[in-house]
């Protein structure tokens, strides 16, 4: 991998420095980071075929021009999640009418040159840009010529075009130029995390964490806990197996994932999972099988991420047992 001091020498698509003075950006939802949304990926810093978001970790994929801000899972869709004009400004560009179906290859065809799917783009004056993609069928609610504020709605959260999760995508724009919103003056190094933000209030940053947890009578279809169905409301004595799940994004190769349930009479199973390789998303779950009827009660399952010597995200759930 490319030196961190030396990527921005190289990074000529990206703003210079004294082009981030005066221009300040709000996240595009109003949410609970960490809870009920979660930054997936950054701006990918890397010049080269590898990528890596500001902090020379791996939560960016190659080429990527913006931040990702997701929701848990595809269910939240019909709630309509505001998307929210991150700083005021005017419509340049919009796009609606594409479906939420995501990108697979059987439609990359019809997505192909509308990879932002349902989007706005905002003229912000001086030669900044904002733009925000993947927004839910339908949902555009700004029309090319108007005039926005900050914090108004634009539309809302979906997942049209080239999206293989539910999100709003936020690109930043100098003159035609990407910049990245943690780090717009290209100060921060991999040992000297810089201060340099365009955020009136910097997000916090996770370098991973769990996105939902939940119990059910057998290890869950992975399409199920992206959908939002898979967790149990509650299970019957006699169920075949008692499960607890965890979903995950931003995990790394050797992070550790404590998977646990305690039910009434105490602890029923406890496991470590040792994961093998880097990926955007991942669920890992454990269970065991009844013999008899399990006895009556509440049941406690945490999921645990550890990552060296540091908890890096932890949830617990019930779940009744009658």
């Amino acid at each position: 991998m490319i030196p961190r001091s030396a990527v921005f020498a190289l990074a000529l698509p990206f703003a210079s420095p004294v082009l981030a003075e005066g221009f300040l950006i709000s996240p595009p939802l109003d949410c609970d980071l960490g809870t009920d949304c979660f930054i997936q990926q950054y701006v990918d810093s890397d010049p080269s075929s590898d990528a890596m978001d500001f902090t020379c970790a791996a939560l960016s994929y190659d080429g990527h021009k913006g931040t990702d801000f997701a929701l848990p899972s595809r269910a939240r869709i019909a709630d309509n999640i505001p998307v929210l004009a991150s700083a005021a400004g005017r419509v340049t560009g919009m796009r609606d009418g594409m479906t939420d179906s995501g990108y697979t290859s059987e439609n990359a065809a019809d997505i192909d040159g509308k990879e932002c799917g349902n989007g706005v783009v905002l003229d912000h004056g001086n030669g900044w840009e904002t733009q925000y993609c993947h927004l839910k069928q339908g949902s555009v609610s700004v029309t090319t010529g108007q005039e926005i504020a900050l914090g108004d709605t634009i539309g809302f959260v979906g997942q049209s075009g080239k999206a293989a999760f539910p999100h709003v995508h936020l690109s930043v724009r100098k003159d035609g130029a990407v910049v990245d919103p943690f780090d717009p003056d290209g100060t921060t190094s991999c040992d000297a995390p810089g201060d340099s933000t365009l955020w009136a209030e910097r997000p916090d940053y996770r370098a991973g964490g769990l996105i939902s947890i939940g119990f059910a009578d057998a290890v869950p279809a992975y399409d199920a806990i992206k959908q939002g169905d898979a967790a149990a409301a509650s299970l019957p004595v006699d169920a075949d197996a008692l499960v607890v799940w965890g979903y995950m994004f931003g995990t790394r190769a050797d992070d550790i994932v404590n998977l646990s349930i305690t039910g009434p009479d105490g602890m029923v199973i406890a496991d470590d999972v040792t994961l093998t390789k880097t990926q955007a998303q991942a669920f890992r779950a454990i269970g065991k099988r009844g013999r008899v009827d399990w006895p009556a009660g509440t049941y406690t399952g945490t999921v645990t991420m550890i990552r060296g010597l540091q908890i890096i995200s932890q949830r617990s759930t019930e779940i009744e047992v009658k």
